[in-house]
């Protein structure tokens, strides 16, 4: 077998990654969401979601990120947590490098964070994703149906419009 130096590694993160997650949220996000959404409201989530302190209580309330690596360099991360015991889990976010997305570290992520869901135990795993989203039609494909259509307010007079995606394990 030789060696790739591109191989693909999934491993879990810590708290001592959260730099690296913001890095890779402050990368991705403006390219996958600023045609979708406003300058205003991309900050504002960005703030909400990925500080310092926001992603610090994500982790202390058990929830679970992935980090995909390829060499040692991380290229994108998951996370997810429990919703309903023995039931459902959600998939929380989902973010690979613009320049590097097509590379298998979507779908390498996704297989984790099911994976992790079903040695809870989980039946099912779902997901909120901006209606405008192309990921749509990504999560389709993974075998996600829409089960719902949401307008989730997130303060500020800011929502998201998003579809809610569930996908049987």
């Amino acid at each position: 077998m030789h060696h790739n130096p591109t191989f693909m590694n999934i491993r879990s993160a810590t708290v001592n990654d959260i730099p690296v997650i913001r890095q890779i949220a402050y990368a991705t996000w403006p390219v996958a969401y600023g045609s979708i959404l406003s300058a205003e409201q991309l900050d504002y989530m960005l703030d909400l979601i990925y500080s310092t302190s926001s992603l610090e209580e994500q982790f202390a309330h058990h929830h679970h990120f992935y980090i995909a690596e390829q060499g040692n360099e991380p290229i994108g991360f998951a996370s997810c947590n429990v919703v309903e015991p023995q039931k459902r889990w959600k998939l929380q976010k989902l973010y690979v490098l613009p320049d590097i997305q097509k590379s298998g570290a979507g779908k390498a992520l996704l297989e984790k964070v099911i994976e992790t869901a079903k040695a809870h135990l989980a039946t099912e795993l779902i997901l909120n994703v901006n209606r405008n989203n192309p990921a749509c039609s990504y999560y389709r494909k993974k075998g996600f149906d829409i089960v719902e259509t949401v307008d989730v307010a997130i303060g500020s007079g800011f929502y998201m419009n998003d579809y809610v995606m569930r996908k049987r394990l």
